[in-house]
């Protein structure tokens, strides 16, 4: 009898080490940030849990029709495909969940969550980006390029994964912001007494308030109402977006300060980054990279057609402005700036100087 207790003890307590050993298959590898593959203890790269799965929400303002909307429904869907379902990111435009600075604090919680924004939004948490995204720091799509490439920018990229943020690309060109008005500007007197709308950026406040506008921050799903009911005096944005938000319909000219390069990334928590399968964050990365290169080559090739057809079909004018003015009066912004690194301004700009022709 005690022989045979002894053997069934001695059973139980195998299928109880088998049950707790090794660990489970929905327990999927955390991989270390940056998009390095974790190994096991043999050296090769960690496999997903074939039953992995994680939902993310990704989240910015832009209207169903402006190209950034089209390449992140592009990225979403190569994603989900790429990991057979494993990643799932669910799509929302036009500011319908958290924006702004309240989606960059999403992802700085630590949510599952991709906020869309201006580089000036991580400004709160490592304010040399607001220099990257200052006003008239560049004047094509190239020069800022060229900038992401420097040591001085990717230590800035470091710095932002050290207050929890891991950017993703920061490429997503969509053109240079300019006024959207019914008035025509050529100089900065031309903008006295004008109440233009802003996004919530402080960096966007000052930068019209300097140019000698009243800076006039508003939800966008308020702005086209108050252009027609004299609230504000028009807006700033760019061509496309002027094309696709339903500025042309109550903004009738626009003036080509291209006082800022219109561009955002695309930022996740470096928490939620750590934990998925080093597989799927080199899909991820992937298509992020592949979506930000596209759609700059979409926004160069189509923005003198877009132009066009504004002045065909809706009746918009354009006009060159007096751009040496303009950059004189936003250039105090980079001299207030507060914390940022002291000669980061001028690095930036003396690298710009030095890209090769």
């Amino acid at each position: 009898m005690k022989k045979t207790l002894s053997v069934v003890l001695a059973a139980a307590m195998c299928l109880s080490l088998a049950g707790c050993g090794g660990g489970s298959k929905s327990e999927a590898p955390a991989a270390p940030a940056g998009g390095e593959k974790s190994e096991n203890a043999g050296g090769e790269a960690a496999a997903p849990a074939d039953d992995y799965h994680l939902v993310l929400k990704l989240s910015h303002v832009f209207a169903p029709e402006e190209q950034l909307t089209k390449t992140m429904d592009s990225i979403c869907n190569n994603i989900k495909e790429r990991t057979n379902g494993a990643i799932e990111i669910q799509h929302f435009p036009q500011g319908q969940l958290a924006t702004y600075k309240d989606g960059v604090e999403q992802v700085v919680r630590g949510a599952e969550f991709i906020s869309v924004e201006d580089p000036s939004y991580l400004g709160d948490y490592v304010p040399d980006f607001n220099i990257l995204a200052g006003p008239m720091l560049v004047k094509s799509f190239d020069e800022y390029e060229y900038l992401l490439e420097s040591d001085e920018v990717k230590e800035m990229f470091k710095a932002a994964e050290d207050k929890g943020i891991k950017i993703l690309n920061m490429d997503f060109i969509f053109g240079f912001r300019s006024m959207m008005t019914n008035k025509v500007i050529n100089t900065p007197e031309d903008m006295k007494g004008l109440k233009i709308r802003t996004p919530g950026s402080q960096l966007y406040v000052d930068t019209l308030n300097h140019m000698g506008a009243t800076a006039t921050p508003l939800a966008f799903s308020e702005t086209i109402s108050a252009v027609q009911q004299g609230v504000v005096d028009g807006l700033e944005g760019t061509i496309d977006a002027y094309a696709t938000n339903g500025s042309a319909e109550v903004a009738k000219n626009m003036a080509l300060t291209k006082h800022l390069l219109g561009v955002c990334g695309a930022y996740i928590s470096v928490d939620v980054w750590n934990k998925i399968p080093a597989e799927y964050q080199e899909i991820i990365q992937e298509e992020f990279n592949k979506g930000a290169e596209q759609m700059v080559k979409n926004i160069s090739e189509g923005e003198a057609a877009t132009r066009e057809k504004l002045e065909k079909e809706m009746g918009i004018t354009f006009n060159e402005v007096d751009s040496e003015a303009f950059a004189k009066t936003v250039e105090p912004i980079y001299a207030n700036m507060k914390n940022v690194t002291p000669g980061r301004y001028e690095k930036f700009k003396e690298i710009i100087a030095g890209m090769p022709q």
